[in-house]
């Protein structure tokens, strides 16, 4: 699994924040705070491997590892598969712990419900055989290990009494609580990884889109919506037409998968939810076809489970499943996409958890896609009381919807973008080639020898370290023996010399494995050696003190045209020829609306940041000449930008506003005031240059000559960016709207 550049960072951050605390002393607690579905339990993989190696940590480590109802085993399951290759952890239930202790290394795994002691539970309850918790946790401390606590999905249940209680008969040296929502009670640390970034990687869709086509109106953390006059009847269908029509956007698109609609039950019991569960199966057999006989339809509650088997694979057959709020936890099906509530919950407290369900990309190595309704999740709801509470909700939510007005004609700006890079960290596929193009004008083939070549203990006499079991991450001992023909010692030396390499690479294992990938294919294309049957022979070569210098020159090469070459591409902006007004456009509840006449997209909604544009919307809808204006957005191929350049490299430019006059002209303004004017020569470059290049353009930067209450007048500039000063209006144009 390739980490994302965001969670290398936060992996980074976990990694250096724990060393500190441990190395005070005393029990500390860190507070991981990470969006649903940005990857937290891979990230905290990942974090306890790189702990575990680090040169730095001298005492041995054991953990435990805790979640709510049966997330645990799931989150047992991911760390398996995660270490499945390097085997840096073992993972174990209570009843593996045939030692009664927890070895180094090793991860116990256990629900809260399980160790809660007013149940006096087997786990907890002492016994004749000494095989309880607090007895594992005596004796693996006795045994010279310090225990490091992970709390996963910590709001939970790290603050309740018994679970502090807990976590004090535990006595962790370090307790990592993991959450999107913390209930932060005093940590040691915060280390927090942004939803901006989570979004910008294609991990999570844009946002979550609350009764889209329904008027919504936000008052407080109080959410009002049209949709709440309508039936469960009226909303089911909502929920369906937007599945097929999703559905449709995906076939047409080539992309193969079925995405899932969701309707979620409250979890009380009671006759009145059996009813609505009742219509609902009526409904969709009747009127959609959709039955659990015909495998359109599952469902996952505690009483029943039906077409369960691979209902999270992309291209299943099922497109809607019945569920309960308890079964949402920590359950992943990236393909829904669109989640249903009906009246009966009485209410609802809008969360990030709450949508958590429909928030995963399906394919996040992928990213976002270029049809836009596949980069958005739908929620409808007739509820009549709705709380919108946390800000990250608020801003995640899509509560407005704005759409472009009917009479728009086609204007066919040419724009750029950016694509994401995600190179610059990590070795992509590209270093393969590189590689292999630089061993040949190296001339590796025949400065190496490759007859009767053994690793020798000189090459590590520098190094020291306990054994060859510390191989990959620590140093190592001149006098450690080393089998040159076991395959096990051998791969970790391997694997030593490629980190050792890496440079300014990050040493995950996914460019560890390009890097090896790499040598293995020079001896397949030079000397017609398979590593699979060869293996043993390979690395002697590579690790012979004759060798293995040569082989670090190439390397060192080949990093370097890699690094130049991806740093080119960053550079480079993708073009679109004939960029147009979005159709739509989706606000959160951070938005408010601006009555206006003359906006592109309506209604208009607006987040209050700046004085400056706002005064100029004011000016523009003074106008008796522009048909329309529309206030653009600064990311991707969404909005309009055109290309600037700034220290030698071609950056987007969004401009502020796009202006249609009604002669036909179209104008491009960007709004500065102040200090933020001298900011803009090169921008203000980039735009006149792209003024010049097409015909029926006007614009430039554009401010008010009183910048304190905008009641002066409105200019715009059209010289060099060298001649463009904040208090200095003499070359500047009158704007005449």
């Amino acid at each position: 699994m390739q980490l994302k550049d965001y969670q290398n960072v936060a992996v980074r951050k976990l990694l250096t924040r724990s060393k500190e605390l441990l190395i005070q002393g005393g029990n500390k607690k860190v507070i991981f705070k990470a969006p649903t579905g940005s990857g937290k339990t891979i990230m905290t993989a990942e974090f306890l491997k790189q702990l575990i190696n680090d040169r730095e940590i001298k005492e041995p480590l054991s953990f435990i590892w805790t979640a709510p109802r049966k997330l645990h085993t799931q989150s047992k399951e991911k760390l398996e598969k995660y270490y499945e290759d390097t085997r840096a952890l073992e993972c174990s239930n209570f009843e593996d712990l045939t030692d009664k202790l927890i070895n180094e290394n090793e991860i116990l795994f256990l629900n809260w419900e399980s160790i809660n002691k007013k149940d006096k539970n087997t786990i907890v309850k002492e016994n004749e055989k000494e095989f309880y918790l607090s007895k594992i946790v005596e004796n693996t401390k006795e045994d010279g290990r310090e225990i490091i606590l992970i709390i996963d999905e910590s709001h939970h249940h790290a603050t309740s009494e018994i679970s502090q209680d807990l976590i004090s008969d535990i006595a962790p040296r370090l307790t990592i609580e993991v959450s999107a929502t913390p209930i932060i009670s005093s940590p040691d640390e915060i280390v927090s990884v942004p939803l901006e970034d989570v979004k910008l990687e294609g991990m999570i869709k844009k946002s979550v889109i609350l009764n889209q086509n329904f008027k919504n109106v936000l008052s407080g953390d109080s959410l009002k919506t049209t949709l709440a006059d309508g039936t469960d009847a009226m909303v089911l269908e909502e929920g369906i037409k937007k599945r097929a029509e999703i559905a449709k956007a995906y076939k047409d698109a080539g992309i193969d998968i079925n995405p899932l609609l969701l309707i979620q039950l409250p979890d009380r019991k009671t006759q009145a939810e059996d009813q609505v569960k009742n219509d609902v199966e009526r409904i969709l057999k009747d009127k959609y076809g959709m039955t659990t006989e015909n495998g359109r339809l599952a469902i996952y509650l505690s009483e029943e489970k039906e077409n369960l088997n691979n209902i999270a694979k992309n291209n299943h057959e099922t497109e809607v499943l019945i569920f309960k709020q308890a079964i949402a936890l920590g359950w992943d099906c990236p393909r829904a996409q669109v989640l249903v509530l009906f009246r009966d919950w009485k209410s609802l407290a809008f969360s990030v958890q709450t949508v958590g369900r429909i928030m995963r990309m399906p394919e996040p190595d992928n990213g976002h896609y270029k049809q836009e309704i596949l980069n958005h999740g739908f929620v409808f709801t007739n509820l009549a009381d709705i709380e919108i509470r946390e800000d990250v909700a608020r801003n995640y939510v899509t509560i407005y919807t704005s759409k472009r007005i009917e009479n728009y004609q086609p204007i066919k700006l040419e724009s750029v973008y950016r694509l994401r890079q995600r190179e610059k960290t990590r070795l992509s596929p590209k270093f393969l080639n590189i590689f292999l193009d630089e061993a040949v004008r190296y001339d590796l083939e025949k400065k190496i020898e490759t007859k009767g070549q053994k690793i020798e203990l000189s090459l590590i006499s520098d190094y020291e370290a306990d054994g060859v079991d510390k191989l990959t991450n620590a140093e190592i001992k001149g006098e450690a023996k080393i089998n040159t023909e076991n395959e096990t010692d051998l791969q970790k030396l391997y694997d030593f010399f490629v980190k050792n390499n890496l440079s300014p690479f990050y040493p995950e294992d996914r460019s560890i494995g390009r890097m090896k990938e790499a040598i293995y294919y020079f001896f397949r294309m030079r000397f017609d050696m398979e590593y699979t049957n060869r293996f043993t022979e390979i690395i002697n070569i590579v690790l012979s003190s004759k060798n293995s210098q040569h082989f670090c020159n190439v390397i060192d090469i080949a990093k370097e045209k890699y690094i130049t070459e991806t740093q080119k591409r960053e550079d480079e902006l993708k073009e679109t020829a004939d960029w147009e007004l979005p159709e739509i456009l989706n606000y959160g509840g951070n938005f408010t609306e601006f009555k206006v006449k003359f906006s592109a997209l309506k209604p208009f909604y607006y987040d209050n940041k700046w004085k400056t544009e706002e005064s100029f919307i004011k000016f523009l809808e003074k106008s008796s000449q522009i048909e329309w204006w529309f206030k653009n957005g600064d990311r991707d191929a969404t909005f309009f930008a055109l290309p600037y350049v700034e220290n030698n490299e071609r950056k987007p430019f969004y401009v502020d506003f796009i202006v249609k006059y009604k002669n036909g002209k179209i104008g491009l303004f960007d709004t500065k005031s102040g200090n933020t004017i001298k900011d803009a020569r090169e921008k203000s470059d980039g735009l006149q240059e792209y003024l010049k290049k097409h015909k029926n353009l006007i614009g430039g930067i554009v401010t008010n000559t009183n910048s304190k209450d905008f009641s002066g007048r409105w200019v715009f500039y059209k010289g060099r960016g060298d001649s463009l000063y904040p208090d200095d209006f003499s070359n500047w144009e009158l704007l005449e709207i």
